[in-house]
């Protein structure tokens, strides 16, 4: 796992993001061979995948790269609250740079809330994009999503959460909260809606949810399943909520390394 003085950093636009490659350091990529690209959760950096990368990494026999966006971990602050339209600011300008500059011409990108949000987005534009896992992503708002964000707040203003977070995130601490939750919970967000992004994605999609996620239900799953051109599959984990990566990995990573393997096979 990346931390401390193994973290790299690259440029994407005017930002500097930290950036680690798992599994081997940053390797000479065969052309036709794709990348695992993670994309974190809106609290998330690349510190809180914890041994995830390099698992899938390993069972996959991919590379595995992770960013930091900005505002997060050790990547360059950034103002907050974010725009209403961050996720596509993230889609269409920032993730693009970011291949560029990790030299990835093929990216299976592995999205976490947020960052699964973000991954969809991308791929309906960017042709790099052969494949898709979306975890606890949303597509629109729904009232339990405004809830636990709800929540989440009480928790922030309460607990020792805002000390939890800041080892992770440092100096971005309170950008990282305050960006994702003051932005969801404006009266302006309650609309919000990227169901018209799905119809350009193509490329597959593995679409995984808990059933007992706290920020969002299985209508999220249905829209995304639904929505995307290319072939999809929902994949909905009993008794798991909003990180089904780390709540029930015994399940989810074979299905990954599965869905990946068959992106080769069509190939």
């Amino acid at each position: 796992m990346p931390v401390g003085d193994d973290v790299s950093y690259l440029r994407a636009g005017d930002h500097r993001l930290e950036c680690a490659w798992y599994g081997e350091p940053a390797p000479e990529i065969p052309p036709g061979r794709p990348v695992l690209v993670f994309l974190h959760e809106g609290l998330g950096c690349i510190e809180m995948w914890r041994g995830v990368p390099d698992e899938l990494s390993r069972l996959t026999g991919l590379p595995a790269f992770a960013y930091s966006r900005t505002g997060y971990g050790r990547s360059d602050g950034c103002p907050w609250p974010r725009p209403l339209d961050y996720h596509a600011t993230e889609a269409f300008d920032v993730l693009p740079s970011v291949l560029d500059a990790a030299g990835i011409a093929q990216a299976v990108l592995i999205g976490h809330s947020d960052g699964g949000t973000i991954a969809l987005q991308a791929a309906g534009r960017d042709p790099r994009i052969v494949g898709v896992v979306t975890m606890a992503a949303h597509v629109f708002n729904e009232d339990v999503t405004i809830q636990g964000i709800r929540e989440a707040r009480r928790a922030w203003e309460s607990t020792d959460l805002r000390a939890k977070l800041q080892r992770y995130h440092g100096g971005n601490v309170d950008a990282a909260f305050h960006g994702w939750n003051d932005t969801w919970l404006t009266e302006a967000f309650r609309d919000w809606n990227v169901e018209a992004d799905l119809a350009p994605v193509t490329c597959p999609v593995l679409v995984v949810q808990g059933a007992d996620d706290q920020y969002g239900t299985e209508a999220q799953v249905q829209a995304i399943a639904v929505g995307v051109s290319g072939p999809a599959r929902a994949l909905i984990l009993p008794d798991c909520g909003h990180g089904p990566h780390l709540e029930a990995p015994q399940v989810l990573f074979p299905e990954i390394a599965a869905f990946v393997a068959n992106l080769s096979a069509e190939s």
